[in-house]
């Protein structure tokens, strides 16, 4: 019912247990079946988020201040998804300008994208300039600017183009300026040859061609790269789940808890007996235990921003007879639970202590071109823990 938390659990035993100097030595160390099961758990882990192999690292670079911002807007300190509706599909990608052109043309390279990825929506954030003192005051107060598709490279008028979006924009203001390109994205999703390229085009509202000294936008040629031209891409992969994660008050979506701080440290390898009992050998009930996945641990934190490591979390526990309605049991586990006491089946165990809500998180990394993607994983947070 919840395959991908399980996997991540198994999987963060192999691979961060934090187990003691003495274990390390004995164990990680060897050159044979330890470092197998290393690796392919770290493989494994990899297929959870979508990936054959870790993004390569080339040094570190400054992600796009946006990008930075939309991460804070969906996730928590954690990476948790904090309202599930606030994206618009699981992945968001920014890509910049590889023309570097001095004229006002954009291309953008979207070999990363799967075909299989359903486009959403598509922008354009150019960074509009302040205009020159010596035109400071210049007569104009909007100019008309518009986004066209490259269609012929060699003609640039008529049949050459194809416009996207168009809109009136103050002359004398300065900042992020987005424009709508979705249909221009599609039609090179669908054939990676026709992407031309990007045209924008500033004139007065009289139609004639404004000075370029009046309207500038910021090219990643001439500018800081915080101000470079950037696509940033809405897409969907098909991956989300129906994941029981949202509890709705009011019509309102929310995560119905404050996640804990994060543990730093954990104990060295414990037997399995210790599972189900206390410090005292006394039996716990189900509850949710903390586990902290760390991606400096397994190697990752070359390639992602944000979060640094997450706390998973655990069930365990015993769900012994007669289950409380703290242990969030299920009618089947309450039926298992009377007939494994009163022993009317032979064979039947007491039910098990599993994660009965899952939460999503989000990922900030970049990719094998250096793009920033912001990517969201369901069913990755065990939220509460129950008798199934």
């Amino acid at each position: 019912m919840f395959p991908v938390v399980l996997v991540v659990i198994s999987l963060v035993r192999v691979l961060i247990a934090r187990p003691s100097m003495d274990y390390l030595e004995n164990h990680f160390n060897l050159a044979n079946e330890p470092k197998e099961v290393r690796t392919k758990a770290i493989k494994r882990l990899l297929e959870v988020f979508g990936m054959e192999d870790p993004p390569l690292t080339r040094g570190h670079k400054q992600p796009p201040q946006y990008m930075l911002d939309l991460y804070n807007t969906v996730a928590d300190v954690d990476g948790v998804t904090k309202d599930p509706h606030l994206l618009e599909g699981n992945t968001v990608r920014s890509f910049f300008d590889k023309l570097h052109s001095e004229e006002v043309e954009y291309m953008f390279n979207l070999s990363t994208v799967a075909k299989s990825e359903r486009v959403l929506t598509a922008e354009l954030h150019l960074f509009k300039l302040r205009p020159q003192a010596s035109v400071a005051f210049n007569r104009h107060h909007y100019c008309q600017v518009s986004v066209y598709q490259i269609l012929d490279g060699g003609e640039m008028n008529g049949q050459g183009k194809k416009l996207l979006s168009s809109r009136l924009i103050p002359i004398h203001s300065n900042g992020w300026e987005v424009f709508t390109i979705t249909q221009a994205v599609r039609s090179w999703m669908s054939d990676k040859s026709s992407n031309l390229g990007l045209l924008v085009t500033v004139k007065t509202l009289a139609g004639s061609q404004m000075d370029d000294k009046v309207l500038r936008f910021a090219s990643g040629r001439d500018h800081h790269h915080s101000k470079q031209p950037m696509l940033v891409l809405f897409t969907d992969d098909g991956r989300r789940t129906a994941s029981p994660e949202i509890n709705t008050k009011d019509g309102e979506a929310s995560l119905p808890f404050t996640l804990p701080m994060l543990p730093m440290a954990g104990a060295g390898r414990r037997s399995a007996r210790s599972l189900d009992y206390d410090e005292d050998g006394e039996k716990t009930s189900c509850q949710r235990q903390p586990l902290y996945v760390d991606f400096e641990e397994i190697g990752w934190s070359g390639w992602i921003v944000s979060p640094r490591g997450y706390n998973a979390y655990h069930c365990k526990g015993t769900c012994p007879f007669p289950l409380g309605q703290n242990m969030r049991p299920t009618n089947h586990a309450t039926v298992q639970s009377i007939i494994n006491a009163l022993k009317l089946t032979k064979g039947i165990d007491t039910p098990c202590c599993v994660p009965d809500k899952l939460y999503s998180i989000n990922l900030l990394y970049f990719d094998d071109d250096e793009n920033v993607v912001l990517k969201q994983y369901d069913d990755m947070v065990a939220g509460s823990c129950g008798c199934h």
